[in-house]
């Protein structure tokens, strides 16, 4: 088997476990509110992170190098983990990922002033093309937009923000410390927001809970042997896998259809993104791939392994 074909069979398998997680915030969508899984997922994941720490063998402190992007990247990561769980709890699967596949469009689009990157006509055609397909499952005006809709599109942006300044300050600061900052603002953020709602949780559902702390952690690990075996112009476009387990999980688990709107515009969405991934890859200067550079879940707030990817210099 070739590398290439390696990286695209790891990454499958992640994006698959990943999707097994976001069933599982739906699962406890129903219950509870989004804060308090969050809180308990990210509770959850220090043992992980901890043994991951202990392995960090880099000389430094925990005092961030740009501390005012670590602290906006932090702030986004928070809010885009509040707006994915709760989009994941009151959506459709199919449609939440449908909106949450803008990210890479988005991206493209913030590259422009946080980056300093010249986008082509090409790429500029294919954003707008893919916000096309984000209108066509939003449909305004044919059918009322709710909250869920809107924090989709909400972790959509605030995903993007955060992998961008990943991708800004990533070569200069401490993979520990873009890990650490947000879990903690998670863990003490939303542990406050948590106390009004908080209802008592069976054993089962604290274990559910620490579930999707172990899929993120065993999915992120599937996603480093991923880009590390094959190129990222094969593995990204394995995200769009999760449409398929979303239709298939939403049918099956919770009674979902997908309907019209949804499958056109997430054909165009992705249309587009796998076309910027193409573009991207023939530039061939690192300075011109935001998208591809790009190699995490953003809006898992429990355990982001995705961090500690590392290709050559490259640490985001």
């Amino acid at each position: 088997m070739t590398p290439n074909a390696q990286g695209a069979g790891f990454a499958l398998l992640s994006f698959a476990i990943y999707a097994s997680h976001d069933v599982v915030i739906k699962f406890l969508g129903a219950t509870y509110s989004p804060f308090q899984t969050i809180f308990f997922s990210t509770l959850l994941s220090f043992p992980l992170v901890a043994f991951m720490l202990m392995r960090d063998v880099t000389q430094g402190n925990l005092v961030p190098v740009h501390p005012w992007w670590t602290a906006l990247r932090t702030a986004a990561a928070v809010l885009n983990g509040m707006c994915a769980f709760y989009a994941f709890s009151v959506l459709p699967l199919a449609q939440t990922y449908a909106i949450l596949f803008a990210a890479p469009l988005i991206i493209t689009i913030l590259s422009i002033p946080i980056l300093g990157e010249k986008v082509g006509i090409r790429r500029g055609l294919a954003v707008v093309v893919g916000l096309i397909g984000v209108m066509v499952v939003l449909r305004p005006g044919s059918s009322p937009l709710s909250a869920g809709h809107l924090a989709a599109v909400g972790s959509a942006f605030l995903g993007a923000l955060s992998a961008i300044i990943m991708r800004k300050i990533g070569r200069e600061e401490r993979a520990v410390v873009m890990l650490l900052y947000p879990m903690a603002a998670n863990f003490l953020l939303v542990g406050l927001l948590m106390i009004p709602v908080y209802k008592p949780m069976p054993i089962t559902d604290f274990g559910a809970a620490g579930m999707i702390s172990l899929l993120g952690f065993v999915a992120g690990l599937c996603l480093i042997a991923a880009y590390k075996r094959g190129e990222a112009t094969t593995v990204a476009p394995m995200q769009y896998s999760q449409i398929l387990w979303a239709t298939f999980f939403g049918y099956f688990l919770f009674g979902e259809t997908i309907d019209t709107p949804t499958i056109v515009g997430a054909g165009i969405i992705i249309a587009s993104g796998i076309y910027i991934v193409a573009r991207e890859s023939s530039k061939g200067a690192a300075s011109q791939t935001p998208v591809l550079r790009t190699k995490s879940r953003s809006y898992v707030p429990s355990f982001r392994i995705s961090p500690h990817i590392k290709d050559g210099k490259d640490e985001n």
